[in-house]
């Protein structure tokens, strides 16, 4: 499928591996220029190579709570490739767990400082471009959670919330600029941060990594109808469906990627 984005140039955080990783090699594959960032600079040089062409991967490690580093991470974008047609916001973090009474404020602030405020932090250093170019795109991902819940995990929750009224509030404010913003809610995907979620089930539990997450998806996510973990090509082709020329009206949209774990429609 055409996605008519071989002109265009993309920059992706949480990149090195998991959902981003895989947002990559779709846009590669339909001849976009993608612009890696993460963390840690090994892991994405690594993730970087198991790209290809080559010629049209490029990334810098940045850290996108840090205003100094998300400026320099811009101007190492302006570099390479010059501006940015698409902006898929990825990078994120499972953020302090345990029941309300349990969970301090510094566990809060570090939560929400990720997963809310470091995209805002990001949007607003790439928005001149975005806005400028008369064609742009904006996914961010939320999460599930975001409209559904969960009592050990609260932070996370509200954060996710927040970025769904931020990419609602950005669609309304650019889109007759060329500016189109979504969001897309994953559930229970097969990444690094919920491998980690699952080792650390099977420990507390003392059951295998698969028992635990057969255990998990009973009792915690019964409304997944497929009975597994979803993969992150799965979510990434949404994704690229939505930086592309066939989502040309779709804006202000939440796309749940999730089995049926939400509840409701």
């Amino acid at each position: 499928m055409d996605l008519n984005i071989a002109d265009k140039t993309a920059l992706i955080t949480g990149a090195d591996s998991g959902i981003g990783w895989e947002t990559a090699r779709l846009l590669l594959a339909e001849g976009a220029t993608v612009f890696l960032t993460d963390v840690d600079e090994d892991s994405l040089a690594e993730a970087a190579a198991r790209l290809s062409p080559k010629t049209r991967v490029h990334h810098a490690a940045a850290d996108i709570t840090s205003v100094d580093e998300v400026a320099a991470l811009h101007a190492a974008v302006q570099e390479a490739v010059g501006d940015i047609d698409i902006l898929v916001q990825s990078a994120g973090v499972t953020g302090a767990q345990g029941l309300f009474h349990e969970i301090t404020d510094e566990g809060w602030t570090k939560t929400i400082e990720t997963d809310l405020i470091g995209p805002v932090r990001l949007i607003r250093e790439f928005l001149p471009e975005l806005r400028s170019g008369g064609w742009g795109r904006l996914v961010l991902l939320a999460s599930e959670d975001a409209v559904q819940p969960y009592d050990d995990e609260l932070p996370y929750c509200a954060a996710k919330a927040g970025i769904l009224a931020l990419a609602k509030g950005l669609s309304r404010s650019y889109a007759r600029e060329g500016l189109l913003v979504n969001a897309v809610s994953p559930a229970f995907i097969h990444t690094p941060m919920t491998d980690a979620m699952m080792q650390k089930r099977s420990a507390e539990l003392g059951v295998s990594f698969d028992a635990a997450i057969e255990s998990f998806l009973d009792e915690q996510r019964p409304y997944m109808e497929l009975g597994r973990r979803g993969e992150p090509q799965e979510v990434a082709a949404v994704i690229a469906f939505l930086c592309s020329d066939l989502a040309s009206f779709v804006n202000g949209s939440n796309y749940r990627v999730d089995s049926g774990s939400v509840a409701t429609i």
